[in-house]
């Protein structure tokens, strides 16, 4: 009977933890199990464990967990790491969202692109990268990180220089089929369909039943106020763009330039309640989970029978790299060609094949050329935000803020920089990368009424309208 080790870092995001580890405990394979749960306190990873034990006892499960904060002494050994925290939590999280908002920047999640997203990814991505040399040093050869940590696409992007075998897990794919399902009065099982972008913006390039196109059918739907009122964002780029494509209305509201640049626009796109748009509802649903758990006994009369497993996709994984069993998944991947009009270098959310001998992403070859225009305009932010994680260099961080597609349409390039350096002074005790760094001040130039202009050759078409403003005096 072989061992296999699994480490769950991040185990005091104790709700997603439990998930996780059920899923986990619900393989059917003939090994000796060992799960680590870590996390900077065991308060929460602590009250898993427990969980965790009554459910292993009750289903005669070979399998032992422990508690630990130590890193390195979880990854030991580890073939299999799963990643779920959040640096900085909802202190982290408040600035976020708020400093952005008194620059006029409303986010509802705020945890993938826009100043929170790469705020983010700015304390995700060092400490990801530690993990990593981590996992060289103690993890079992070959180890995989299966990384449920977003901004999903940035954390996958910088993971991928590391040398470390790691993969990008999203539940977007699995939730965005079951509503389509819906939509098209079928079930979900019998829908085939094809899809590639980037994580939350993904994008369903093929729906089909029997070899049927089912599009005609979603777009006559999308057509009918009683279907667009439950997706007003992602109904009005599916009518415009022709495709539909993963992320709820409240996230995809925060990737484009048009749903949230004025209060007319949230008023026709995001005026429903909490993921409809709200503003900053995913902090405010953190804020009310934390206050809901404070205290008390988190899976206290909790069912301890094994359930059936979660949508989410890691367990799958290693049930197929363990097992041999193949699985077929949306993972976050290196683009490495695989949509041959998007970056090579990015990371790419595509169909991914796991068996025994790894992870093995599909060809795609070219997106529909509006859907790859739209996945550059959040990658160029996802490239410059990794860059300045790693580089900790405030320049390349202004930018990454300044051409962010919402940003964008709330401030100027100064405003921009005043934002960034006020987050970057408030998040700084999470981001040692930019230790005795700021943000270069540019301050307003006044223009004099009588100012003298310098001399310089005059473009023709000034010409032009310099002689008419003579011929008009």
């Amino acid at each position: 009977m072989r061992d296999v080790k699994i480490a769950i870092i991040g185990a005091g995001s104790a709700v997603f933890c439990k998930t996780l580890l059920l899923d986990i405990l619900a393989i059917k394979w003939d090994v000796r199990l060992e799960v680590a749960l870590m996390a900077p306190s065991t308060a929460k990873s602590a009250q898993v464990k427990e969980f965790a034990d009554a459910v292993i006892a009750g289903a005669g499960i070979n399998a032992s967990i422990y508690v630990t904060t130590d890193r390195a002494d979880a990854v030991k050994g580890a073939k299999y790491i799963i990643t779920t925290f959040l640096i900085g939590g909802m202190e982290a999280y408040k600035h976020d969202y708020e400093t952005p908002l008194k620059y006029g920047v409303d986010q509802c999640i705020a945890d993938s692109i826009g100043p929170g997203g790469i705020f983010r990814a700015l304390r995700t991505v060092p400490v990801m990268m530690e993990l990593a040399d981590d996992v060289k040093r103690h993890g079992a050869p070959g180890a995989l990180i299966l990384n449920y940590v977003n901004p999903m696409a940035i954390v996958s992007w910088a993971l991928n220089g590391t040398g470390v075998d790691n993969v990008g897990l999203c539940h977007g794919v699995q939730t965005t089929i079951e509503l389509i399902a819906s939509y098209v009065g079928l079930p979900k099982k019998d829908i085939d369909y094809f899809y590639a972008g980037i994580n939350h913006m993904t994008w369903f390039l093929r729906l089909e039943h029997n070899g049927e196109d089912l599009y005609p059918k979603l777009r006559e739907n999308f057509e009918k106020p009683e279907y667009y009122a439950n997706e007003k964002v992602r109904g009005e780029l599916f009518r415009q763009v022709g495709y539909f494509m993963t992320e709820s209305t409240g996230h995809l509201s925060e990737y484009l330039p048009w749903f949230r640049s004025s209060d007319r626009a949230l008023g026709m796109y995001c005026d429903e309640p909490l993921f409809g748009g709200e503003s900053g509802a995913a902090y405010k649903w953190g804020l009310a989970v934390a206050e809901k758990q404070r205290g008390r006994k988190i899976f206290e009369g909790l069912e301890t029978k094994l359930p059936l497993r979660s949508i989410e996709n890691g367990s799958y994984i290693i049930e197929a790299m363990e097992t041999g069993r193949s699985f077929y998944f949306n993972g976050n991947v290196q683009n490495g060609g695989c949509i041959t009009n998007l970056p090579t270098d990015c990371c790419v959310e595509v169909p991914v094949y796991a068996d025994r001998t790894g992870l093995h992403p599909v060809y795609v070859g070219d997106l529909p050329v509006v859907c790859a225009a739209l996945n550059r305009s959040n990658i160029d932010v996802h490239r410059l935000a990794r860059g300045a994680a790693i580089s900790g260099d405030p320049e390349i961080l202004v930018m990454a803020c300044a051409i962010d597609p919402l940003t964008a349409t709330k401030v100027t390039l100064r405003e921009a920089r005043e934002m960034v350096s006020e987050m970057l002074e408030k998040e700084r005790v999470w981001l040692p990368q930019f230790e005795g760094k700021k943000v270069r001040k540019t301050p307003v130039i006044s223009i004099p009424c009588d100012v003298k202009r310098v001399e310089v050759p005059m473009d023709p078409a000034l010409a032009i309208t310099a002689r008419f403003k003579e011929l008009a005096e």
